[in-house]
């Protein structure tokens, strides 16, 4: 490709609204031009590099019998209505009628129609199991897009969908796609972790996501510094103390703390460490047939944080968890947030495990600006639940018995779900076992953010002058460029000799045959990242020399221009 036909983009000053480096270096290399909030343009380049991704996907996905197939982006809401996400997906579902005022919605994943297609479709256990795929546009109606494409609201996805008669069958091909997807993050020369996770609004019972390690993530994993143990912060156990809980010591007593809201200003008035201070937090139970609900209590020790995805799927409690309202609080106990405490509440209160040893403790009084010291368990506090209430922190046992826990931030790029029976027993996709019997199937479900695997690639390959692809993801494999092209014979027909012979060879090759100072071709050949740079002037053909550069390691080598093409033939191995 020439420079001089091709869309090259490029920005030398940083684009104001870009935090993150790969949101940066997106809009300064000319991958992506913002349409809307959350919403972007693939440029040529940065469409080659998306390219290169689904290629990748599709081999390793092909490999393991995954079959393509293609579906809308526009879905019928009462597929949603039938699996029960319409309401519970939430306000990212994105809504819309058409000039009849039939319901849509735009598809953020599509478990819905594959399941509606494969009840009409497969109608025996013979035909199991299938492994059906897709790489297609979604949309997630975000309530803050950020960080340019990882967290955009039109994305490119490959989902995949699998069906099997029974339980077995489904771990087999769940094990299948956690192999591809380690090839595929492998190929794409992404460090990665594969981690235990959470089901989310998908819905299962078994997850894993696959996390490439990078300090932009906004997920938090949790590994051990001895063994494979990995998962997200949300599903990480936190195991209860070994410690015992110490000895009650005076009565419990009242003290005023005026203008004391959080944790941090009370252990402040009172003199002591915030992990002396209980934190308590009301929120909502399960509703009943009515719509009614009770508040509940939990307590953790003040210096530590309340993992909500474990809160939820406490029995009796809402799923997602819901804050109770000031209202609701003042309503109940007669205090605001800040003075709240576990003595004399009247109703369920559930404490955390690292908090059940704590002796002697400081909580609110239910009284607005009063907390109470020398609180204690059993004696003050005669009825309450212990339960795996915190997230965890570094130096923690790991869960399974092996080392400490250390925490690093990353990108969700991919994720495996056992789903189980959950839609195909709501949308009535059953097949007829050997026995005659109509059984549900069993799914799964498979996931790759492939625009956001671009992205993920640049926070973990970029320097201080642009982007560092790996070779499986550069948009081009080969660039020259020829100084002073215009002014010397030698270089045009050195230049468009080698540019012809690589092409034929199958490179591809971004030769910049623009009328532009040297320092702007070098500039934009390290802002976008071409692995393998040639640079053609009429100083070295006057020496007999080409100069190549590695654009990872950085270093320069002077080849014989003789020798240039099977010289670089033998650095891509070809």
């Amino acid at each position: 490709m020439r420079t001089s036909r091709y869309l090259l983009s490029t920005l030398k000053e940083n684009p104001v609204e870009a935090v993150v480096d790969s949101h940066r270096l997106m809009l300064r290399a000319g991958l992506i031009r913002q349409v809307a909030s959350g919403i972007y343009n693939w440029l040529p380049t940065g469409l080659r590099v998306l390219h290169k991704v689904e290629a990748i996907i599709r081999e390793e996905m092909n490999k393991k019998g995954a079959i393509e197939l293609s579906m809308p982006v526009v879905q019928p809401a009462d597929l949603w209505r039938e699996s029960g996400r319409y309401v519970k997906y939430g306000p990212e579902l994105c809504r819309l009628n058409d000039r009849k005022q039939n319901e849509f919605v735009l598809g953020p994943t599509h478990e819905e129609v594959i399941t509606a297609l494969c009840r009409n479709e497969i109608k025996s256990a013979r035909q199991l199991p299938m492994n059906l795929y897709q790489i297609q546009t979604k949309f997630r109606d975000e309530v803050r897009p950020r960080f340019g494409v990882m967290r955009g609201r039109e994305f490119i996805m490959k989902d995949g969908y699998s069906f099997h008669v029974d339980h077995e069958s489904l771990e087999q091909t769940y094990q299948d796609m956690y192999d591809a997807y380690t090839a595929i993050f492998t190929r794409l020369g992404l460090t990665f972790r594969a981690v235990e996770a959470d089901t989310g609004s998908i819905g299962g019972n078994h997850s894993h996501e696959f996390q490439v390690l990078a300090d932009a993530g906004e997920d938090t994993i949790a590994y051990s510094d001895e063994s494979n143990y990995a998962a997200n912060i949300e599903m990480a156990e936190a195991l209860a103390p070994l410690e015992s809980r110490g000895e009650a010591k005076d009565p419990y007593s009242k003290v005023p703390t005026p203008g004391c809201h959080t944790v941090d200003e009370a252990a402040k008035a009172l003199k002591i460490e915030s992990n002396q201070v209980m934190k308590s937090l009301l929120v909502r139970g399960e509703p009943d047939a009515d719509g009614k609900y009770e508040l509940i209590m939990l307590c953790l020790r003040g210096n530590e944080e309340l993992n909500e995805i474990k809160a939820g799927k406490l029995p009796g409690v809402s799923n997602p968890l819901e804050f109770a309202t000031d209202e609701e609080i003042f309503e109940f106990t007669g205090a605001h947030p800040g003075s709240l405490g576990p003595v004399g509440f009247k109703g369920r209160i559930i404490i955390d495990r690292n908090a059940n040893i704590m002796s002697n403790f400081a909580c609110g009084a239910n009284e607005d600006g009063h907390h109470l010291i020398n609180v204690n368990f059993d004696r003050d506090i005669p009825t309450y639940e212990v339960a795996d209430l915190r997230n965890v922190v570094e130096g923690d046992p790991s869960p399974d018995g092996h080392g400490k826990i250390l925490l690093r931030k990353g990108i969700e790029v991919g994720q495996v779900f056992m789903l189980g029976t959950k839609y195909s027993e709501a949308m009535g996709a059953t097949v007829t076992d050997k026995n005659g019997k109509n059984i549900p199937m069993e799914m799964g479900c498979y996931g790759i953010g492939v625009t956001r695997v671009v992205a993920a690639a640049i926070e973990q390959h970029h320097d201080d002058k642009g982007i560092v692809w790996p070779d499986s993801m550069a948009p081009f494999t080969v660039g020259i460029i020829a100084l002073g092209l215009g002014k010397s014979e030698e270089v045009k027909n050195a230049s468009e000799k080698l540019y012809n012979e690589l092409e034929a060879l199958g490179v591809e090759v971004l030769y910049d045959d623009r009328d532009e100072r040297a320092g702007v071709m070098f500039s934009d050949m390290e802002l976008i990242g071409i692995p393998h740079v040639i640079t053609i002037g009429a100083k070295g053909l006057a020496q007999g020399i080409i100069e190549y550069k590695n654009r990872r390691s950085g270093e320069k080598e002077s080849i014989a221009a003789d020798q240039i093409l099977e010289n670089i033939k033998a650095k891509l191995n070809i």
